[in-house]
């Protein structure tokens, strides 16, 4: 499959919630692991979750609210994104958090990886230290996906979730970037 990975633009917003929409209704079905920490039934992608997309692209690198977000084309269809985020916590300002999805039709074919290796430069270019990310435990292919890609486990809680009647477990994973990218203050 032949693809381009570009930065989302912001009139690309409703194209981009659609597509998210539709990812979400393989969230836990037809043999698909749950990959949102959200009941299979629900409607959609949360309007808080929208908000903290749409007003972190709009804010400057390094300001609290961050967010920046790549998407992953064949001719104008979305088919994957990636996306990195400020740490809340000010002085973690030398760490984000990345979360990603890929289409359905997508998977298996190294789209994953192309952007793991996108947001993993971008961020290595801004003086970034450390990629984060939480999976939840029973993802085992995206767990292994970032495994591939040089993310190793650093913790889990048990039985952080109760999603439709299933205990699910978080599992964090890091990637260090560039040990001597010490170009951001904090």
């Amino acid at each position: 499959m032949t693809f381009t990975i570009r930065p989302l633009r912001a009139e690309e917003l409703a194209a981009f919630f659609d597509y998210l929409n539709d990812h979400l209704r393989d969230n836990g079905r037809g043999g698909t692991p749950l990959f949102q920490p959200m009941s299979r039934s629900s409607a959609g992608f949360p309007p808080e979750k929208v908000n903290g997309f749409s007003t972190g692209l709009h804010a400057g690198f390094g300001q609290q609210g961050w967010r920046r977000v790549w998407v992953a084309l064949t001719g104008e269809q979305i088919i994957g994104h990636i996306d990195l985020r400020s740490r809340p916590d000010p002085a973690s300002r030398h760490r984000c958090l990345l979360g990603m999805g890929v289409h359905r039709d997508a998977r298996r074919g190294g789209l994953g990886s192309a952007l793991v290796g996108t947001a993993s430069a971008w961020a290595r270019e801004q003086g970034l230290e450390w990629l984060d990310l939480e999976v939840l435990e029973g993802n085992a292919p995206a767990r292994s996906l970032y495994h591939k890609c040089g993310f190793v486990q650093t913790g889990m809680i048990p039985d952080l979730f109760r999603i439709d009647g299933e205990r699910l477990g978080y599992v964090f994973m890091s990637l260090q970037l560039a040990a001597g990218a010490d170009r951001m203050d904090v």
